[in-house]
């Protein structure tokens, strides 16, 4: 199969020179400076019929928080003709990211004319990130043929240090040093450019438990004074986090960052036993969005000892369920993590011993610990029901009828995610390159190269919408086909807790 042909685009000689001999097999054009001489080459760009285009070379910032040599790849592309959105770049970002440049992710303004003074204010409070004048045109006309496209601009002058004959000297060579070392990157990012099929696995994302944590604290923004504050993440996904933060929600790692008096929520992992009596003590509103399941486990961790049964809690240490669970009587479970820590245990009593489980973990290395527990304690007790709870199993039966037919696999999730790790450990076991990424832009490219089938999942408590932009960005590059495998479909419902209910 041929490579894709490559044509790169730069405005300025000096950006030209900069790139010359740094994107292996690529047609290198100068499209010149402005709409009037972009238009002019345009043409020349439709006849070299290319498989995918970067427009690439220096900036104007818009942002404040932008840096001279700071480099911006657009989401979305805007003049006065309209907008574009950018999507098949999402690589591009995770390639440059690993690198360890600044990379900025955001709209791109392009005008008919050099920005500087209270225009820059204007069109920053737009939201764009930064301005240029070429990139419009060309992103609008490869829009019209299908052909992936890519926006890349390294800042040269800033809203605090603008164009001027002294400060520009300085900041261009800076820029341009940062251009040529991107170079590379451009074509890594064009050899994903590929038909694909895609294997989507079902169940995927959101599980009930997630779905009624997020409700709760929705439902709490609306009923109680803000800020509301929530103990811990209430659910291990940055997404999810930064937008309840956006709509007045303060997280906290403890309760002496809580006001008295005020609402508090605990998050779905659950809480220990401590942390409830010293929210009655300082007089706070507790909402709980404890997952019922992880509830559950708490009960049974009560319920053992009570009967004077050693527990043993199977899980993953200062994971935020496992200390809720070992908080329900501290000093009283054992934490026991790999088959190895299950092997050398100690217990008082052989003949009542119990264990219990993170709801999350991986089936598969749980059972390997708990047979080593079943060989040393013939007469251990578990729950009545399963402790991993449905929509963990069911994630890693999906993605597993997934792996088998992909090249790579996807999992949607942040790494804080016990149940998103997990996905990827199953996937890698079977012998299926597998990958984590919070969205779109964490995808390097490498892993995309001869991926003619890509497998997508999603974590527990990562959002739908985020497995609809991985799609939309595989195909941004090229032709996708989905199909979805589901194994089970899912139906389970929790109630919200009095404080929030309807």
């Amino acid at each position: 199969m041929p490579e894709p042909r490559l044509v790169v685009a730069t405005a300025l000689r000096s950006e030209h020179t900069a790139l010359r001999g740094r994107v292996d097999g690529a047609i290198l054009e100068r499209c010149g400076m402005g709409l009037e001489r972009v238009d002019q080459w345009l043409p020349r760009l439709r006849a070299l019929a290319p498989d995918a285009v970067v427009v690439a070379g220096l900036a104007g910032g818009l942002s404040p928080e932008l840096q001279a040599g700071d480099v911006i790849v657009a989401s979305e592309v805007r003049d006065v003709r309209g907008r574009t959105v950018m999507r098949a770049a999402a690589p591009l970002v995770a390639e440059l990211r690993s690198q360890g440049l600044r990379v900025h992710v955001g709209p791109m303004i392009s005008t008919d004319h050099i920005v500087n003074g209270p225009e820059r204010a204007e069109l920053g409070a737009t939201g764009a990130l930064a301005v240029d004048m070429e990139s419009a045109a060309i992103v609008r006309a490869m829009r019209e043929s299908g052909v992936p496209v890519a926006v890349v601009r390294v800042i040269v002058d800033t809203v605090h240090a603008p164009l001027n004959r002294l400060s520009t000297v300085t900041s261009g060579a800076r820029a341009l040093a940062t251009l040529r070392k991107i170079g590379p990157a451009f074509k890594l990012w064009s050899d994903t450019a590929a038909e694909r099929q895609v294997l989507l696995a079902a169940p995927r994302s959101f599980c009930a438990g997630v779905d009624r944590a997020i409700d709760i604290v929705e439902q709490a923004l609306r009923r109680y004074p803000r800020p509301v504050y929530v103990r811990r993440q209430i659910v291990h996904n940055a997404h999810v986090v930064a937008d309840l933060q956006r709509q007045g929600v303060v997280f906290v790692d403890e309760l002496d960052e809580v006001p008295d008096g005020t609402a508090v929520v605990f998050s779905a992992h659950g809480v220990p036993v401590a942390v409830r009596a010293e929210a009655v003590r300082r007089n706070l509103t507790v909402i709980d969005a404890t997952c019922p399941l992880v509830a559950k486990v708490h009960t049974e961790a009560r319920r053992f000892l009570n009967h004077g049964s050693e527990v043993i809690f199977i899980g993953h240490d200062k994971h935020d369920e496992t200390e809720g669970t070992l908080g329900q009587a501290p000093g009283k479970i054992t934490l026991v993590e790999t088959a190895a820590d299950a092997q050398k245990v100690h217990v008082e009593n052989p003949e009542n011993v119990s264990y219990l489980m993170q709801t999350t973990l991986a089936l598969d290395e749980a059972m390997e610990v708990v047979d080593v527990l079943r060989q040393r304690f013939s007469l251990i007790q578990s729950a009545p029901t399963e402790d991993i709870c449905y929509a963990t199993t069911n994630r890693q039966q999906a993605v597993l009828a997934v792996a088998e037919e992909s090249d790579v696999v996807i999992v949607v999730g942040s790494k804080n995610s016990s149940n998103s790790v997990r996905l990827v450990e199953v996937c890698q076991r079977a012998g299926t390159p597998a990958h984590l990424v919070d969205d779109a832009s964490g995808i390097l490219p490498s892993w995309l190269v001869d991926a003619k089938t890509v497998g997508l999942t999603a974590g527990a408590s990562a959002p739908p919408h985020l497995v609809d932009e991985v799609i939309e960005t595989l195909r941004a590059l090229g032709p996708v086909e989905v199909i979805e495998r589901e194994v089970v479909r899912e139906d389970i419902r929790f109630t919200l807790p009095k404080e929030v209910a309807n």
